[in-house]
């Protein structure tokens, strides 16, 4: 079957960063203990994520788990919550066996929402609480132009921060309000100075493309803003409108107008950077060549030893994944994390959803296959005993017949095309399994 021959396929249709979904997740009936769910699981490389529910304004586009500001001392509360929850934690890890983290990280929301001092106490609760020395460590923390302060980044300089995500946008303010992100140039330069200031290894700079009124010269004028600061690495996400958030109002997620625009506007961004000294990692992110890694790649075949702290965390064990409730609504958002600073045991899983082998080989497959690097086959057949092409004969021939595979890989790998890398977010939903995909689509945005 030729390429032509085939109906179209919408280009945007999921960002998968994580396998199975979050709209997949239920409440676990029977609560296993985290004790009994980490006792058999390798805990010599963990990788451990503490988020942060709160910003100071929520984008049009955001549907995270996050709220707006935090009245009182709600993140006091929130930090108590979060400091007894990682004792539990470490306590169900038990001390039969080493246990030590690869990786850290402090996401959202926005971490840098909590000042300086409190910054101080998040990292000394992954230090001293989970026992994550975070000198020793990539560190990768995400930041906002508004709260990118002096003092919070000393402190997650001299606390050992690898990485610094500054989610900018768009550089030209006329977009950024059109993305319900109120925010002035300036502001973004000087945060940017800020964090060059502090020597942190890596800065990445996250930039969206589709947004009302964008054209492909004021997207390349974002990009070349942005690499005016030579930035270790950059992140180019489409657009998405998804139900419940600022922009919702809108009906241009079924236009096929405006996935033709988002296509067009990420091939420009792509040959833009790839014209530069960047090399292509995934879909949306971009290394500067010659920059050091700092951690695994894009979430790239992070199949379990996730531990998550925090009400938005996600938390993934070979047989489970697991977390608290997720909501989009701004009220059950904080009714959600007023339940979680009241709690008083976290020592068992409230909400998940069970992974098996089969499922595990199709996070494996998707994971792997969204990278620019390719799945090797061999490392899928030493994991699992089988071959991806006799697992999934049906999905890998479609891809291969839309030119979604690059055919000059050879038998030992599994690469997409540079076509297959623009359709990685029409692709990777085909690799869902039907049992998910029926939970997804019975849960109820809320």
């Amino acid at each position: 079957m030729t390429t032509s021959a085939l109906a179209p396929v919408r280009p945007y249709q999921s960002y998968v960063y994580a396998y199975p979904h979050k709209t997949a997740y239920r409440p676990l009936p029977h609560r296993p203990a985290l004790r009994d769910l980490w006792r058999d699981e390798p805990r010599d490389a963990l990788s451990l994520y503490l988020h942060i529910p709160f910003c100071e304004v929520r984008c049009g586009f955001c549907n995270l788990f996050t709220r707006i500001g935090a009245p009182g001392e709600l993140t006091t509360r929130y930090l108590d919550a979060l400091d007894r929850q990682a004792a539990a934690v470490r306590d169900a890890l038990g001390d039969d066996g080493p246990v030590r983290f690869a990786t850290a990280a402090f996401g959202g929301g926005t971490p840098t929402f909590l000042d300086a001092g409190e910054l101080e106490r998040l990292c000394d609760i992954a230090e001293h609480r989970m026992g994550a020395d975070l000198r020793a460590v990539p560190l990768s923390v995400e930041a906002s132009p508004a709260t990118a302060t002096a003092d919070r980044l000393a402190v997650l300089a001299d606390r050992g921060a690898t990485r610094v995500s500054l989610g900018v946008q768009s550089f030209v303010d006329d977009e950024a309000r059109a993305a319900v992100r109120p925010q002035r140039r300036a502001d973004v330069e000087a945060a940017l100075t800020r964090i060059r200031d502090t020597a942190v290894p890596v800065l990445n700079i996250d930039l969206i493309y589709g947004i009302d009124g964008q054209t492909p010269a004021s997207w390349r004028a974002s990009l070349d803003a942005a690499l005016a600061w030579q930035p270790e690495e950059l992140y180019l996400y489409p657009l998405y409108v998804r139900p419940l958030t600022g922009l919702a109002r809108r009906a241009e997620d079924t236009d096929p107008a405006w996935d033709e625009q988002r296509l067009r506007l990420y091939r420009q961004g792509r040959d833009h950077l790839l014209a530069r000294g960047y090399e292509q990692v995934s879909m949306r992110m971009f290394r500067r060549r010659g920059a050091a890694a700092q951690g695994p790649d894009d979430h790239a075949c992070q199949t379990d030893g996730m531990i998550g702290l925090g009400c938005g965390a996600r938390s993934y064990t070979a047989s489970l994944h697991y977390s608290f409730d997720y909501a989009v609504d701004m009220h059950r958002i904080r009714s959600i994390i007023d339940d979680y600073t009241q709690a008083r045991d976290f020592t068992t899983a409230r909400h998940g959803r069970a992974v098996d082998t089969a499922e595990a080989r199709r996070r494996h497959l998707l994971q792997s296959l969204l990278q620019a690097a390719g799945l090797p086959v061999a490392e899928y057949r030493e994991r699992f005993g089988t071959d991806p092409r006799t697992d999934f004969p049906a999905e890998l021939a479609g891809f291969a017949d839309r030119g979604w595979l690059d055919q000059e890989a050879g038998p030992a790998l599994l690469r997409l095309s540079p076509e297959g890398l623009a359709h990685s977010d029409a692709l990777g939903p085909v690799l869902f399994s039907p049992a998910v995909r029926a939970a997804m689509a019975a849960y109820e945005a809320r």
